[in-house]
């Protein structure tokens, strides 16, 4: 059964898709970038403080589909600077503990609204039929 995830907390769908899907006990998350959830806009500063908003935006949506962010076990990281690396991993460290989920870190030439990065993955709900 499919059922659909979506909060205030984070930004809302700009496109045709949702916040997030999940079926039994694996969630499925959409790519979030840094809005500010109850504006809309890109929070302001450099790439720290989008990455730090994005993965507040993450951790939104996997409360309100039941868990934490740390139930997340699979994570895809979309820069478009890989030189960003370490400052990804030194905000990573902040929301996550080990174990780590699985993850990968791939540099593209855009993002929607221009932004540095974008985060989405996959979360395994624990207790969960």
């Amino acid at each position: 059964m499919k059922s659909i995830i979506s909060t205030d907390q984070a930004p809302s769908a700009i496109g045709t898709y949702s916040q997030a899907v999940k079926v039994n006990s694996t969630v499925y998350l959409s790519g979030q970038i840094p809005l500010i959830p109850e504006t809309m806009t890109v929070i302001e500063g450099g790439f720290a403080e989008q990455t730090e908003q994005v993965f507040k935006n993450i951790s939104a949506v996997c409360e309100a589909a039941g868990g934490c962010i740390n139930d997340m076990v699979k994570v895809n990281i979309f820069m478009t600077d890989l030189s960003n690396f370490a400052t990804v991993n030194e905000i990573m460290a902040k929301y996550f503990t080990q174990p780590y989920p699985a993850r990968a870190a791939i540099q593209i030439s855009k993002l929607p609204k221009d932004v540095d990065i974008e985060i989405d993955g996959i979360m395994e709900l624990p207790n969960v039929g």
